[in-house]
């Protein structure tokens, strides 16, 4: 039997003869890992210099950064930022407001404005170019809160539903920064949100373990937090989330790139396949869209659901590949989806028809056509990508040009609807 030495010295001549057979050398690595780096970072010094034994040696002993990388600046942005939204959250409490007036008009405000600023100040954008997105944002801060206080209005809900959308939007043009017509950069937009949408439930999950904890040892003494806590860790626990996930995507991007691709692979055919029954199931089903109300604003939940997972996914196809199985399986899922949205562009044209137009229908309406024709662009790109008759990155195309529309649609529902339709 060889003693340990002699095997060392033998794994060093093997390497020694294969420099110039990258095949050889990748089948000894192979054949014992941990044995080959020991020989090989022995060797090194002898075969120094040799173009094979340079990228091994950088490929043995490569050193993986921090994973958690510390930007001082933007933690300190993130601490002080945490700290207003937990103290607009609470302006209720200091003023005397009604909360069931002002978060439904104002819970945007809370996160919108102060990410806006960071992407503002990370893009160390020219002042005036500051101008239009704080201009845009006071002066919907004095609009929504000066609409007729009538909980029965439909415009008002709406505007209050979709001002958050339009305040995103906001932030996108300061994310872009000096980029506004860049395709790539507007999908780096949409990647980000998804990767923080992940983020965000990560750090929702422990923020909820930490509270079953918390409150589990003080109930073991005999002290109740439930009203301290919610007052003043979850009022300024939960505006830090986002705000918290945004520092971790910004200067951490490792922490979920492996995350989000995964995410997307396994949710695409799992949505496909729930799609596909509960289409089927529908059918014999006892409620449709036609004729239950409620049934139809779930199923455009539903839609707009599965649309933005759609957009997740081809964002992180491009980004770390797709492969046929996965490809086939959005493509199928676009599909399903324009018959989904089908139904619901039927639904509503029919409920418009018999009843007439309100800005409720006229607003889902609107949605719905927008989604219905995205979709259709979206489909025909995928079919020609599994055709091979273009790049996924063709699809990422078409969702980058069409992502001003739905911002320009969410603008005229906010501050265009209350307007036409009398504020009623």
């Amino acid at each position: 039997m060889e003693t340990p030495t002699s095997a060392s010295e033998l794994m060093k001549e093997e390497i020694k003869n294969c420099l110039d057979q990258p095949m050889q050398l990748e089948k000894l690595y192979r054949q014992d890992r941990k044995a080959f780096q020991q020989s090989f970072n022995s060797l090194y010094p002898e075969i120094k210099g040799n173009p094979a034994a340079e990228v091994w040696n950088e490929r043995l002993n490569f050193k993986e950064e921090d994973i958690l990388l510390v930007n001082k600046a933007h933690l300190i942005f993130v601490l002080i930022a945490t700290f207003i939204a937990g103290m607009i959250a609470k302006i209720p409490d200091f003023s005397g407001l009604d909360p069931d007036y002002f978060f439904p008009r104002n819970i945007g405000f809370i996160i919108f404005p102060l990410l806006t600023l960071f992407f503002l100040w990370k893009q160390a954008l020219q002042v005036r170019k500051w101008i239009f997105p704080i201009a845009w944002i006071a002066l919907s801060i004095i609009y929504i809160n000066f609409l007729p206080n009538n909980p029965k209005s439909d415009t008002l809900n709406l505007a209050c539903v979709h001002l958050p959308l339009v305040l995103w939007a906001i932030m996108g043009y300061a994310y872009l920064g000096n980029d506004f017509q860049s395709k790539q950069k507007r999908i780096d937009y949409l990647r980000y949100n998804g990767d923080l949408v992940v983020m965000c439930a990560i750090l929702a999950l422990s923020a909820a373990l930490f509270t079953g904890i918390t409150f589990g040892l003080f109930q073991l003494i005999g002290i109740n937090i439930g009203e301290f806590y919610a007052k003043y860790v979850i009022v300024f626990g939960a505006p830090a989330i986002p705000i918290v996930g945004t520092y971790l995507v910004q200067n951490n991007p490792q922490l979920v790139n492996r995350i989000s691709p995964v995410i997307a692979r396994i949710f695409t055919p799992l949505v496909f396949i729930m799609l596909l029954f509960f289409l089927a199931a529908m059918v014999n089903a006892a409620k449709n869209p036609y004729t239950d109300r409620e049934f139809l604003m779930i199923f455009n939940a539903l839609l707009i659901g599965v649309m933005a997972l759609i957009v997740f996914s081809i964002t992180e196809a491009t980004k770390s590949g797709v492969g046929r199985v996965n490809l086939l399986f959005l493509c199928g899922l676009a599909l399903l989806t324009i018959i989904t949205n089908g139904i619901a562009l039927s639904a509503i044209a029919l409920r418009i028809a018999e009843f007439g137009i309100t800005p409720n229908r006229l607003a889902v309406l609107g949605s719905n056509l927008l989604i219905f024709i995205n979709l259709l662009l979206v489909s025909y790109q995928l079919v020609q990508v599994v055709r091979n008759k273009v790049s996924i990155e063709k699809v990422e195309n078409i969702i980058a040009v069409y992502l001003p529309v739905y911002a320009i649609w969410t603008a005229v529902v906010v501050y265009l609807f209350p307007l036409i339709f009398n504020f009623r």
